[in-house]
């Protein structure tokens, strides 16, 4: 039966984000977050309902029904837009669901409070981002609403941009985020990280009602974070950030030799799976890798069989070029790489770890090269001892 090689696939990886002419991206979802100690979506929804009273708690779980966090409280948000005085819908008023919104906002914060989280695999993710060096910029995509990539980056003094232009009240621009990649007309330098936060974050907070802009610091009380309005169709400047950060993923995607790296995504985001398996279909020559900590869902099977360069990965089994098989036990596998007879990878942070020792290692070309001329100049010496022994 065949099988696939473990440590083949990792050594393969590392020299393939060796390569810096590469356009290198990841994709980060909520299990991110739980490797480092946060909750990932479910526990979050049920720490916010938790956290509610009781009259608070039955009208957001009215919200919730067939309704994931995010759609919940776009509802809210369009309740609160479309009906006046004491029009009620699902029993709220207008008042009462911009309420619940930021009481729910407010529940999330704490929830996703950096005091009660493990920093050690972002760290690790941190150290790899400073030492990448690419050709082109390193694009960090995240639909977790968390401060952890910031936090990290900051921790390594890593520049990056995250389309937002200022310290205490800063503004988005969209002009900076659809500048092209390499091109004369990109006005960030390419040494500076990109973070693409798709689905807002804790410290995004609608200024003027109209317009988002990120704070300092997470949202305070009683304000209302600027997390993604999924079907917020009502006023459509108050989508700009996500719509364009969407798009930055989309031509990112789309970038020729794109290499993807998806971690703590569970593939459960119809649209965003849509563009990240249209990229790969259509962009041959890219490369993407999922890293799934459970088993490998229904939907991201069958079109990786059907992608060769959509490779998936769990703790037991792989898809590497359209094959799914179980992993061979290796014998002495490296650090991070095998743990209680599964591929260890499929956890953050021991991808996180790989990643910050991979960025470390010298590429192979550049070792041959560096041998070679260091056999060169010995050889001279050596000459150069005969001669003056002459």
């Amino acid at each position: 039966m065949y099988m696939h090689n473990p440590v083949q696939f990792a050594t393969g990886l590392s020299a393939k984000l060796a390569t810096r002419s590469r356009h290198v991206c990841t994709f980060l979802g909520a299990g991110v977050g739980r490797a480092c100690g946060l909750p990932d979506v479910a526990q979050l929804q049920v720490q916010v309902l938790s956290g509610l009273g009781d009259d608070d708690r039955e009208a957001f779980a009215r919200q919730l029904n067939g309704r994931d966090l995010e759609q919940a409280l776009s509802r809210l948000r369009r309740i609160a837009a479309l009906i006046t005085g004491q029009e009620m819908v699902d029993g709220l008023t207008a008042t009462k669901a911009q309420t619940l919104d930021a009481t729910v906002c407010r529940l999330i914060v704490e929830a996703l409070d950096m005091q009660k989280a493990n920093l050690e695999p972002v760290q690790y993710f941190a150290a790899w981002a400073a030492h990448s060096n690419y050709h082109l910029p390193l694009e960090l995509f995240t639909v977790n609403y968390d401060l952890l990539l910031e936090t990290a980056l900051d921790g390594w003094r890593v520049p990056y941009f995250d389309g937002f232009v200022g310290t205490l009240r800063a503004r988005f621009h969209t002009e900076l985020v659809e500048a092209t990649l390499g091109s004369a007309g990109e006005w960030v330098p390419a040494f500076f990280v990109r973070l693409w936060k798709l689905h807002g974050s804790v410290n995004w907070a609608w200024h003027d009602d109209n317009q988002i802009v990120r704070l300092g610091q997470p949202v305070p009380e009683g304000r209302a974070a600027a997390i993604y309005p999924s079907d917020t169709k009502y006023e459509e400047s108050r989508r700009v950030p996500f719509v364009v950060l969407q798009d930055r993923l989309r031509r990112a995607l789309h970038q020729p030799e794109t290499m993807l790296i998806i971690a703590g995504y569970s593939f459960g985001d119809a649209h965003l799976n849509e563009m990240l398996f249209d990229a790969a279909t259509r962009r041959e020559r890219s490369e993407f890798v999922a890293f799934c900590y459970s088993d490998i869902p229904d939907v991201l099977a069958r079109r990786a069989i059907a992608t060769p360069n959509f490779q998936v990965v769990s703790g037991r089994e792989a898809i590497i070029g359209g094959v799914r098989a179980e992993w061979d036990t290796p014998p002495n596998p490296p650090p991070n790489l095998w743990d209680e007879g599964q591929f260890a990878l499929r956890d953050f942070r021991n991808l996180a770890a790989y990643l910050a020792r991979s960025a470390s290692r010298e590429p192979e070309g550049e070792r041959f090269l560096r041998k070679l001329i260091e056999d060169v100049v010995a050889k001279r010496d050596v000459e150069k001892g005969e001669k003056d022994n002459a």
